[in-house]
């Protein structure tokens, strides 16, 4: 078994890989292979669905731990909903810590997320919203996309300097709506099978800061196994704090591994 897990990234709605470069590169420089998921609900075709996004990241998962890799998820946004969905049977037995290091096959040991929420299995993520999204974006049916409404970087990126702003503005992709509205059957709370350390984004115009507090309250609630930080950044910490973000990880995996 690989002394250190591997850590796969998912990035939340419209969002690309690349995201997560910043803090990939600070990780693997300590010797951790890292691997970024593109969402299949990012390509333009308004045809895939969040059962897409679940099959791609838990393919990711499943090439690791075929090889003896443990796996860590790390999530932000949306993707929480795909990444924890996607850990589903590919645990350790809750409480046999013995599993992971006699099984020749490897297992998701934790979840690190940020800016999330946590929802129910068996809900679409429009459903855990309420059914309604939220002023910044729309649902259009007739492209079938989710489509942002006004300036995406006051939502995204407002505590990242002007120029890097407008570059990640410029990455934007077109988001299918039906990763929003269908895959109600693969979704899965699988904050309740592993440890969860979160990193809350205290200065969040997208989630705010009162929102995220009380989905982690309602992991405790359930009986979920949650550590909380905080990062003074906005909803892309990955961008405007990577240091701490990845400080934030790294941590995280050294409790998980225990």
């Amino acid at each position: 078994m690989s002394p250190k897990p591997t850590l796969i990234f998912v990035p939340g709605a419209w969002h690309p890989a690349s995201i997560w470069d910043k803090v990939s590169s600070l990780l693997k420089a300590q010797g951790y292979n890292c691997i970024a998921i593109t969402l299949p609900t990012t390509t333009s075709d308004p045809s895939k669905t969040f059962s897409d996004d679940f099959q791609a990241v838990r393919n990711a998962i499943k090439t690791e731990t075929a090889q003896g890799r443990n796996v860590v998820v790390v999530v932000h946004s949306y993707g929480g909903a795909v990444g924890v969905s996607a850990v589903k049977d590919l645990t350790a037995a809750k409480g046999n810590t013995s599993t992971i290091t006699s099984d020749p096959t490897g297992h998701v040991i934790g979840i690190c997320s940020m800016a999330s929420g946590f929802g129910p299995a068996g809900k679409t993520f429009m459903d855990a919203l309420g059914g309604a999204p939220p002023n910044s974006w729309k649902l259009d049916y007739e492209s079938g996309f989710a489509v942002l409404v006004g300036d995406p970087s006051e939502s995204f990126y407002h505590d990242l300097p002007e120029e890097e702003r407008k570059y990640w503005v410029s990455k934007l992709l077109d988001q299918s709506l039906k990763a929003l509205t269908e895959g109600a059957e693969d979704t899965y709370a699988g904050w309740m099978d592993v440890p969860v350390w979160y990193l809350a984004t205290t200065e969040d115009r997208a989630l705010p800061f009162q929102a995220q507090q009380y989905f982690v309250q309602t992991v405790k609630d359930a009986g979920g196994n949650i550590t909380v930080r905080e990062v003074e950044s906005g909803h892309s910490p990955m961008l405007s704090k990577p240091k701490e973000t990845a400080d934030f990880i790294s941590e995280a995996v050294t409790a998980f591994v225990g």
